[in-house]
């Protein structure tokens, strides 16, 4: 069990957190390394985690409603796939070590990164060729997301946001927004997984949670006024930082 002040510590990185996610960052980038500083293990960290970040999730897909404008058959078709491929991967993570998809995580973070940052050239690119995603690679894309967002997760947003530009969303903050209701969706039954057999740590959790809720209330205030050039790097700066972070930690 972690240390008292350690998990109190955890209600400030909660908060941080949850702006930063839900402003179209990683939350995963201030919430995990918290975890493992309070002295809590790396699966568990990831598990407990998990759990502790929905109330972010929910609290800022609340305040979607603004950008959901027009776009409800894309969030009714999503959903759905989100959800079964995400409780795939949490089921994954229950059954099979984590050393082995660990080693890919980095790599998915950083090429996440470097498609939101060339997003605009690649869509431009598109367009003049008139190349459009068709129904097959749009689900393959999506199951491959969300499959990876219930196993791991760190990173995830980014390349929902990437995917959600490509195909359905040109506009980055309403991109974001889609993200957030989606991905609140898809991460409610591997929460709901892990709470009853993973090893969650439920002071560190709750910390956690309260914060990110706090900071899933301010996050799309932000990314509303935060110019869309300045938000894509500022995402793809977060998932830099988690790409290098991720790779040292494995040394």
């Amino acid at each position: 069990m972690p240390h008292t002040v350690a998990v109190l510590l955890l209600l400030p990185a909660g908060v941080v957190a949850g702006i930063i996610g839900t402003a179209g960052g990683i939350t995963s980038l201030v919430a995990y390394p918290a975890l493992l500083a309070a002295g809590i293990p790396p699966l568990t960290a990831n598990v407990t985690n998990s759990v502790a970040l929905l109330g972010s999730g929910l609290s800022s897909a609340s305040r979607a409603a603004p950008e959901l404008v027009g776009h409800g058959e894309t969030i009714r078709r999503w959903v759905p796939l989100s959800v079964l491929f995400s409780l795939a991967g949490a089921v994954l993570l229950v059954v099979t070590p984590g050393q082995v998809f660990d080693r890919i995580v980095p790599f998915l973070v950083l090429a996440g990164s470097l498609i939101l940052l060339l997003q605009p050239s690649i869509t431009r690119w598109q367009e003049a060729r008139g190349h459009e995603w068709r129904r097959p690679a749009v689900i393959g894309s999506l199951g491959a997301v969300t499959l990876y967002n219930g196993y791991f997760g760190a990173g995830s947003g980014i390349l929902l946001i990437a995917l959600l530009l490509f195909t359905r969303e040109p506009v980055l903050h309403r991109a974001n927004a889609m993200k957030n209701v989606i991905l609140v969706a898809a991460d409610l039954l591997p929460a709901v997984l892990f709470a009853v057999v993973g090893s969650v740590v439920w002071p560190a959790a709750i910390s956690l949670g309260i914060g990110a809720v706090i900071g899933g209330l301010i996050g799309p205030s932000v990314a509303r006024r935060v110019q869309h050039d300045v938000m894509r790097w500022l995402i793809a700066c977060c998932g830099f930082v988690l790409a290098a972070w991720l790779l040292l930690r494995q040394e």
